[in-house]
């Protein structure tokens, strides 16, 4: 079955690398077809970004946007003020939000799921800059919402791509999983 994800962030937040990340897992787990691209504006920090991540258990013969996504990842709730992040999301959708918030806080006619990415990236020192980066812990409590990909094959992701500092990312990861709130 196709799912279809769109990562809401700002320039430096790692939307892009939250969707590569996902794609790469979601390869790791067995999934015959995966995506990841980003789709960029202004390309500066803190500017609006938007990545796409496609996961299938099939080939994908798309090649487009993603204009009615199954789940939508906002790194940074700011973004709600000037972007429609539910924009096309499916009647059964889910918002995934980094806020320290409950779902109940919120008031979307979506199932509403939220992890307190901010603190996690804080805690595990995951800075660019002094400024929290969000996408790792973002990704963790996806895969816990997401069927067909793995903790473990995000870790080997994470690890691949970051190197040396792939272990506080692993924890953040792990850390988010098990804090989201669905």
């Amino acid at each position: 079955m196709l799912k279809e994800i769109i990562f809401y962030g700002r320039g430096g937040q790692g939307a892009v690398t939250a969707a590569n990340l996902l794609a790469s897992a979601a390869l790791k787990s067995g999934n015959r077809g995966v995506q990841a691209f980003p789709f960029f504006g202004a390309e500066r920090r803190g500017a609006p970004v938007k990545a796409f991540a496609r996961i299938s258990n099939e080939e994908i013969f798309l090649r487009s946007q993603i204009k009615e996504p199954d789940i939508v990842v906002v790194l940074d709730t700011g973004i709600m003020d000037v972007i429609d992040v539910t924009a096309g999301l499916k009647k059964d959708g889910i918002i995934l939000l980094n806020s320290y918030k409950k779902p109940v806080d919120f008031s979307f006619p979506y199932k509403v799921a939220t992890v307190d990415a901010t603190s996690i990236a804080l805690k595990n020192d995951i800075r660019v800059g002094g400024i929290p980066v969000v996408n790792t812990p973002m990704v963790g409590a996806l895969v816990r919402i997401l069927n067909g990909v793995k903790l473990e094959a995000l870790k080997e992701a994470i690890r691949e791509r970051f190197g040396k500092i792939a272990e506080k990312n692993e924890r953040a990861v792990e850390e988010a999983y098990n804090k989201v709130i669905l």
